[in-house]
């Protein structure tokens, strides 16, 4: 039997995957029901393999996984927007920038286009740029607890799958055995896809121990005139930053949601002011203060991104991108997720890719942040074909 801690996209992805080929698997999810976290909190975009380091795991699976969930979603009848992304400029210097990320498409095997002010005026009439933008049209946008639900119910209709809810998996309790928090399994092989607590899982088996975790949250507003924007539009990612920027986002049922931020969050569920602190809270602080003096990425995020937190700074971070806007068309939202940011903790890095790491009897995988839940099916097969065969 195959026993998987964690009930996100990652963990029922590769569940799915594993039950198609004859296997038996338990999934074991710390909540009462799947996807209560990251999968079921993001921005629902299905991303194109634009920004993606080429010959990285995300370049590698992005694209591939967006067409697969694209079919996914529409064989059941998941409402999607379709109506594509554009990226834009702010001025000479960032037009440098967009033009190199157009080559990195490029090179990713992505579909994108450059056009210009008339052309983007025709797919999204209020959107501004400087010279020239991206356009993304395979960028679609669901709503993410809906695939997740799909999703369940595929794994559970398999007939092969188990699953214990409200069971947390805690540590490795002897050769190819788990403790949990409902007691102690034995398992053939142990797939740790835990999300923002994996790192720490795979420490009790000796693995990835040059990881530590260091949470983002992104917090969402939304606007009050959904009829601005049309589909996705991003600005160009800064060079000193190591996230998208606050960018606006249409989901299939017209809301269209601005954000997200990426500001330290003090807790792996840390969604409200003080929800989610707990006594690892120091460790964290700790961690924050060492890359805030070792790593300019951190610092840059770690100055900006909390200003955020204040309406009029957020409205200044993205007026400029969409026209028409006004400081009134910027109302809360109650959207918001946790970035589970994997570190090098030898070099003080940020880890922008997924890691993978076996152990005799188990399997971790690591830093599945965006775009895991666009890459998900096909990086579920990656993780049969390469490492449980």
């Amino acid at each position: 039997m195959v026993v998987v801690c964690g009930g996100g996209v990652v963990g029922l992805t590769i569940a799915r995957e594993l039950a198609l080929e004859g296997a038996d698997v338990m999934v074991i999810e710390k909540e009462e029901d799947f996807g209560l976290h990251a999968s079921g909190r993001n921005s629902g975009v299905l991303h194109a393999g634009i920004y993606y380091t080429p010959d990285s795991l995300k370049a590698k699976f992005a694209i591939e996984g967006n067409r697969l969930l694209r079919k996914f979603v529409k064989e059941r009848g998941i409402p999607i927007n379709e109506s594509g992304k554009v990226i834009v400029a702010r001025d000479e210097e960032d037009h440098e920038r967009l033009l190199n990320l157009y080559e990195r498409a490029k090179r990713n095997g992505a579909k994108v286009h450059l056009i210009d002010e008339r052309e983007l005026a025709e797919i999204e009439p209020n959107a501004r740029t400087y010279r020239e933008a991206i356009y993304s049209p395979n960028t679609a946008v669901v709503n993410p607890k809906d695939v997740m639900e799909a999703l369940a119910a595929d794994v559970m209709d398999t007939g092969r799958v188990r699953a214990l809810l409200g069971v947390r998996c805690i540590r490795r309790a002897g050769p190819r055995k788990i403790l949990t928090s409902a007691g102690t399994y034995e398992y053939d092989v142990l797939i740790n896809a835990a999300g923002a607590h994996a790192e720490k899982l795979a420490h009790t088996y000796g693995v990835g121990l040059r990881y530590r975790l260091i949470p983002f949250k992104g917090t969402y507003r939304k606007l009050k005139r959904g009829e601005l924007v049309r589909g996705n539009i991003y600005p160009v990612p800064h060079p000193k930053s190591p996230f998208l920027g606050v960018h606006f986002t249409r989901d299939p049922y017209g809301n269209v949601f601005v954000g997200p931020t990426a500001i330290p969050a003090l807790g792996r569920e840390n969604y409200g002011l003080l929800e989610g602190i707990d006594l690892e809270a120091p460790v964290i602080l700790y961690r924050d203060a060492v890359m805030f003096l070792r790593n300019p990425l951190f610092r840059y995020v770690a100055l900006r991104e909390p200003r955020k937190y204040f309406k009029p700074y957020f409205y200044r971070s993205s007026r400029w991108m969409l026209r028409n806007l006004e400081y009134g068309d910027i109302v809360p939202s109650s959207k918001v997720g946790i970035r589970a940011q994997l570190v090098d903790w030898e070099s003080k890095e940020l880890v922008m890719d997924f890691v993978i790491e076996r152990e005799e009897d188990s399997i971790h995988i690591l830093n599945a942040v965006s775009p895991a839940f666009t890459a998900s099916f096909p990086f579920a097969r990656y993780v049969v074909d390469e490492f449980l065969r």
